[in-house]
């Protein structure tokens, strides 16, 4: 699957799941608001007109008395229009009415009204004409059931109100509830896509990443995991291509030297012992002229055969095939050794050469001509890159499970831009003061090869130091 489609999938999923809590809460609130409706449109005005209906019924009542004590016919008409209104509001609580019990009530009520109303207006009549007859009406218990009646339907629209509100506390927690736990599945499926989305691509750049830098640092050698079918899998597969060429092209270039270093040695070899035995005057004597000829062609001839060893070596070291006679050697003699060799060179050069210690144990596993080799290395360098007056130290330090070798300078130090690259092969930091670039990339193979590493640290202007770290054992 491509990386997009990924993306796209996670993405739509939650989406989904935010869509799905969408019509949840609006079917919720959809049911809230019909349940407020009805409170708002229903329950509360049959409420109040209930209870208009019960002051009506006072009114009447207080007509009643009127009539019976005044017999008056203008308030017999105010009775019959009140018992008009009292009846037409009976009939509209017919339409705001619902439950059973609700409807029971309203039905006795319009009943009882009836009647009442009925009798009410025939003793109105009787009263009106026979104006000596008794005052008592036979109406008045019809009017008290329509009150029971009226009572008891505002309990149950009451009732009815209580379970509306009840009903919408229960769909408010429930759709409070729903809505968490959706938004919380939501954020979780969110977080886990993402999640897994973002360590899958992290953790493949990752990998490009130090494969990269692997080959830059030319210790590439096992391909990276190219079995995903997105893009990333796709540049994994293009980069291993790319790694196994270059690998290819250096392995051509390796052994290109190796064979060219090997087919020039012998002949070399001739031209410097010819060389050497022409100026010994062997097969006659030479003039001052021929002799500084002679001289220049020695000279030059061994400058060569150092190159050709030291690409020959380095060829060995990064085969892996360089022969080493371990054994227990003392770092001491060695750097003792070296300081002695390349003494006259630094006098020569105006320099002053000291050896330090710190520490007692100066023993380490490890063949004594290839660790000669570096120091010599590390200290000739010391010295071309010193300017006279200056000063370079060879420090040897017990450093517990290793042992340190420092060459420390005052020289020309290395610029910041060549410093990551210094014991990389044919490179140089000042190429002119002459050097093939390889003296740095034979050290780190020979300390490599014994288990160790070497570092640097440099301030331009103010001097290097090159610190060697041996293991005590062989590795």
């Amino acid at each position: 699957m491509r990386l997009a489609s990924k993306i796209f999938l996670t993405f739509s999923l939650v989406i989904a799941v935010l869509a799905g809590v969408g019509v949840l809460s609006l079917r919720a609130v959809g049911r809230l608001v019909s349940v407020n409706r009805e409170i708002t449109m229903e329950t509360v005005p049959a409420l109040r007109l209930t209870t208009a209906l019960h002051e009506e019924l006072g009114a009447l009542a207080r007509l009643e008395a009127r009539v019976l004590i005044l017999r008056d016919p203008r308030y017999g008409a105010l009775w019959d229009e009140r018992a008009t209104r009292v009846r037409h509001g009976l009939d509209r609580l017919g339409d705001l009415v619902h439950t059973t019990r609700e409807r029971a009530h309203l039905a006795e009520a319009s009943v009882a009204f009836d009647a009442y109303r009925t009798g009410a207006a025939a003793e109105h009549a009787r009263l009106l004409k026979d104006r000596k007859s008794p005052t008592e009406l036979d109406a008045r218990p019809e009017a008290e059931r329509v009150e029971r009646a009226l009572d008891g339907l505002v309990e149950a629209t009451y009732a009815r109100v209580m379970a509306a509100q009840a009903e919408a506390a229960r769909l408010e927690t429930r759709t409070w509830t729903g809505v968490m736990a959706a938004v919380g599945t939501a954020v979780v499926l969110a977080l886990i896509g993402t999640g897994l989305l973002a360590f899958r691509m992290t953790d493949s750049l990752r990998r490009l990443s130090e494969a990269t830098a692997a080959v830059a640092a030319g210790s590439f050698r096992d391909p990276i995991d190219a079995s995903a079918r997105d893009e990333i899998g796709a540049l994994a597969r293009s980069f291993n291509a790319m790694a196994a060429q270059l690998r290819r092209m250096d392995e051509t270039k390796e052994e290109f030297f190796a064979t060219l270093s090997h087919e020039l040695r012998s002949p070399l070899t001739s031209v410097r012992e010819a060389a050497h035995l022409l100026r010994d005057g062997v097969p006659g004597p030479l003039n001052a002229k021929q002799m500084r000829l002679v001289t220049l062609i020695s000279r030059s001839t061994d400058r060569l055969l150092r190159l050709v060893n030291q690409i020959l070596e380095l060829s060995r070291l990064r085969a892996g095939v360089l022969p080493l006679a371990r054994q227990t050697v003392d770092m001491a003699q060695i750097v003792g050794r070296a300081v002695e060799e390349l003494r006259p060179q630094a006098e020569e050069a105006g320099l002053t050469l000291e050896r330090e210690r710190v520490g007692t144990r100066f023993e380490c596993i490890g063949d004594e001509d290839r660790l000669l080799q570096v120091v010599v290395n590390l200290v000739a360098n010391a010295v071309r890159f010193t300017p006279r007056g200056g000063r370079v130290a060879v420090r040897l330090v017990d450093a517990d499970e290793e042992l340190e070798v420092q060459v420390e300078d005052s020289g020309v130090g290395i610029p910041p831009a060549a410093l990551p690259h210094i014991f990389e092969s044919w490179r140089q930091a000042h190429r002119d003061r002459g050097g093939t670039g390889l003296g740095l990339a034979v050290v780190r193979g020979i300390v490599q090869a014994h288990h160790g590493r070497v570092t640097v640290e440099s301030h331009e202007g103010k001097g290097s130091r090159f610190s060697v770290l041996l293991p005590r054992s062989a590795g």
